[in-house]
């Protein structure tokens, strides 16, 4: 069950079922919570100018939008995916742990139809991994339906291990009746 696997799991230094169990938020790598108030925005995350803009060359982001968290959702930075100088799709990196980004990944990618096949979302993905570093995440999770074959085989190109295939729980944010079983997996930075 997500219970059982959520005791066996750890989620940065707290077990996911103690998350969980106290509905915070907390920084990977750190002990500090950063939940707000009941029905209050966390205001003033520290987003970084430098990461306006990453990479160079064919493949580049540049950022469309820097979201503050919300009641489930972590602090994220939203990209449009360059590959010389036109757009090819969007990715974003989220910033810090809750029970949702279990499910959901700390990196969502999309890739334009006509643009697909070319390696843009693994090769952005390995862009935004230094933003998640910068802000001392030590590991990510990344996530996909179980029959995504493309998004896991860009997973596993950027050494994610693969954790678990597993039913999503009612309890996540996304959940949909019939949403797919998803891939897990763990990017060690």
């Amino acid at each position: 069950t997500a219970e059982q696997r959520g005791q066996e799991i750890e989620h940065g230094r707290l077990p996911l079922a103690e998350l969980r169990r106290a509905g915070g938020r907390h920084v990977a790598g750190e002990q500090r919570r950063i939940r707000p108030a009941q029905g209050e925005r966390l205001m003033g995350f520290p987003f970084q100018d430098r990461f306006n803009r990453i990479g160079g060359g064919d493949i580049a982001l540049r950022i469309r939008e820097r979201v503050e968290a919300g009641r489930v959702q972590l602090p994220f930075y939203y990209y449009d995916i360059l590959a010389d100088g036109s757009p090819v799709g969007k990715i974003s990196i989220r910033i810090g742990d809750n029970f949702h980004t279990y499910y959901n990944g700390h990196i969502g990618y999309e890739i334009n139809e006509d643009a697909r096949g070319h390696g843009y979302a693994r090769r952005a993905c390995a862009l935004v991994l230094d933003v998640a570093r910068f802000h001392g995440m030590t590991r990510l999770y990344v996530t996909c339906a179980e029959d995504n074959a493309p998004s896991w085989h860009t997973i596993e190109g950027l050494g994610g291990r693969l954790l678990e295939i597993c039913e999503v729980p009612r309890e996540y944010f996304a959940w949909y009746e019939g949403i797919p079983r998803h891939r897990i997996y763990q990017l060690d930075l």
